[in-house]
């Protein structure tokens, strides 16, 4: 898996304020990498499988890209088992 390339991805940069916290709909085994906005829900679709938690992997890598962030400043707060997960923003 090879890093996701921001130009195919939405800006949400405007959504990386410290503390936020993004609930997200996961989509494992996609045939790409998407992230799509659908109200204040993200959607986003990841090629990995959801085994050894590599799609939660692959799913803060394409969100902290979107958010112009550094993967280490996404936390999984709930959802490490779900298609439904919480990812908050963390400061520096």
């Amino acid at each position: 898996m090879g890093r996701p390339k921001k130009k195919d991805l939405p800006d949400l940069s405007h959504l990386a304020a410290p503390g936020q916290d993004l609930p997200v709909r996961v989509t494992p085994k996609a045939g790409r990498n998407t992230v799509t906005v659908v109200g204040d829900l993200l959607k986003v679709a990841v090629t990995a499988a959801p085994e050894n938690g590599k799609a939660n992997d692959a799913v803060r890598d394409i969100l902290a890209t979107a958010l112009g962030l550094a993967p280490s400043r996404l936390d999984l707060i709930r959802g490490a088992t779900s298609r439904d997960k919480l990812f908050r923003v963390t400061s520096d």
